[in-house]
């Protein structure tokens, strides 16, 4: 069914692309609240527990610039479509397990079903919306729903498990999937790169290879030890297959990953504090509801609604950061956004054993929401700002992979310091020591993103800042970043 180029529609596809990326989003931290209830259901071993969370960010991360590209190349649709039937069919077969190894596949085939997703709903918004105001705003939209997906999931998670069991929390996701999967065919337009229909195979597998087993070291290095035979042999055996890949892609008539990419300013600068978003960020998250839980002995529903405050002001932030991404530009909101982080994680790097939510949680939680929200939505407009129709996809890829590895690579940094830091700790209470660990955690979590904001102002192009202000004013797209 043809679609006018209306406004309507653009914004009735934007609802359906951000209500899909939200349970994207939503489902990496859903099932966090349910792993004691699946551990006691399934008879999990204490070790391959975790992996009901660390499979499906294994497969997410590993598989998201592969699905950004075949995008860009089968179209930018039908990957949508084909990602949210898979994603679907993944959570329904989660919920239905009836061991350990069915529930860890089905969370990775869900994985997969989300770098599917992802990257191409994030094309199909910059290629339906028009680089400048209209962009921003859409962008806002899509940082707020994002944003606050990963707070909602533990909010959700805890009802779900509480009033309806832990099966829900993977049934939730069916119907949403396959909805989405039917009304984008009348919402979305295709769009694809009609420049050449080879692929590169050689580059496909030994990115999506070396991403994806860069991950699983990461997430396996606390269990296995950082200075393991097994985390240092996977370490060198990951860079070695992106190594490779780079030489692949250099040689290649058709490269996967066409480098003169990296040639804009701004998209590598907002890539590399995309990593550090996530490194901080991501973390921050996993801390807050072992502290809750741990030391202030909150129950799994109590300490997910501890969060909405949180989720709301994500929502909030997004829409005020759109709005000054029009007005200064996304360079000084990126940075903004990063300062405002940087202060809330030091603001919880003071919790105390003695402490409460309203002091030692709400406060700086709201401050790093506003953050959180400045700094999504800006970097995104970055990463994808000046980019090709054509190299849509691409540019969407590399964004949500940078994120999803500086997650990855965070929380496992950040989970060895703040292990290290109670073994070491002075403390007689137990409970000290864990608090200890939190909040070295949390202050080398500011570390971070203080490096983020640095970079921030030094990596990304002012004038290319500065030239698509001028550009929303006049609703027009910034001539020189597309340059």
């Amino acid at each position: 069914m043809a679609l006018a180029d209306t406004q309507r529609s653009k914004w009735l596809a934007l609802a359906l692309l951000a209500a899909a990326q939200f349970v994207v989003v939503l489902d990496a931290s859903i099932v966090n609240v349910a792993l004691p209830s699946i551990g006691s259901a399934l008879n999990f071993s204490q070790d391959n527990l975790s992996w009901v969370v660390n499979a499906y960010t294994l497969f997410f991360g590993g598989f998201l610039l592969l699905g950004g590209r075949l995008a860009d190349r089968l179209g930018r649709r039908r990957m949508f479509i084909a990602g949210m039937i898979l994603f679907a069919l993944a959570s329904l077969a989660g919920g239905l397990a009836q061991s350990e190894l069915w529930l860890i596949i089905a969370r990775s085939v869900q994985g997969l079903g989300a770098a599917l997703v992802s990257p191409a709903a994030l094309s199909i918004v910059t290629t339906t919306f028009r680089e400048g105001a209209e962009r921003n705003k859409a962008l806002g939209v899509w940082g707020a729903v994002a944003g606050s997906g990963g707070a909602a999931g533990v909010l959700l998670g805890g009802v779900l498990t509480k009033y309806a069991g832990w099966e829900w929390v993977l049934f939730v996701n069916t119907p949403i999937g396959l909805a989405a999967a039917f009304l984008a065919p009348r919402l979305l337009r295709e769009s694809r790169d009609e420049r050449e229909r080879t692929f590169d195979v050689a580059g496909a597998v030994s990115v999506t290879a070396g991403l994806a087993l860069f991950v699983y070291t990461l997430v396996n290095a606390n269990q296995a030890g950082w200075g393991s035979t097994e985390t240092i042999s996977l370490g060198a055996l990951s860079i070695a297959l992106l190594v490779a890949f780079v030489f692949i892609e250099l040689r290649a008539a058709h490269p996967l990953v066409p480098f003169s990419i990296f040639r804009l300013q701004t998209l590598r600068g907002s890539n590399i504090v995309a990593l550090l978003i996530g490194m901080s960020l991501f973390s921050m998250f996993f801390f807050i509801s072992l502290y809750l839980q741990q030391i202030l002995h909150y129950d799994a529903l109590k300490a997910g609604f501890a969060y909405l405050p949180l989720a709301l002001t994500i929502i909030i932030s997004a829409g005020v950061a759109s709005q000054a991404v029009t007005r200064i530009g996304f360079k000084p909101t990126l940075i903004t956004g990063m300062v405002l982080i940087t202060a809330a994680l030091l603001w919880f790097s003071q919790v105390s054993v003695g402490g409460s939510y309203l002091g030692d949680v709400l406060f700086p939680s709201l401050l790093a929401a506003a953050g959180l929200g400045f700094a999504f939505v800006s970097v995104t407009i970055g990463a994808v700002a000046g980019t090709k129709p054509e190299d849509a996809g691409l540019a969407s890829g590399l964004i949500n992979t940078s994120q999803q590895v500086g997650g990855a690579l965070g929380l496992a940094i950040l989970a060895a310091i703040a292990n290290a830091a109670s073994d070491n700790s002075t403390a007689g209470s137990h409970l000290v020591a864990l608090n200890d660990g939190f909040r070295v955690a949390f202050l080398v979590g500011a570390g971070f993103a203080f490096i983020g904001a640095v970079l921030a102002a030094t990596l990304i192009n002012s004038r290319d800042s500065r030239e698509a202000v001028q550009a929303a004013a006049r609703g027009e797209a910034p001539a020189a970043i597309a340059a």
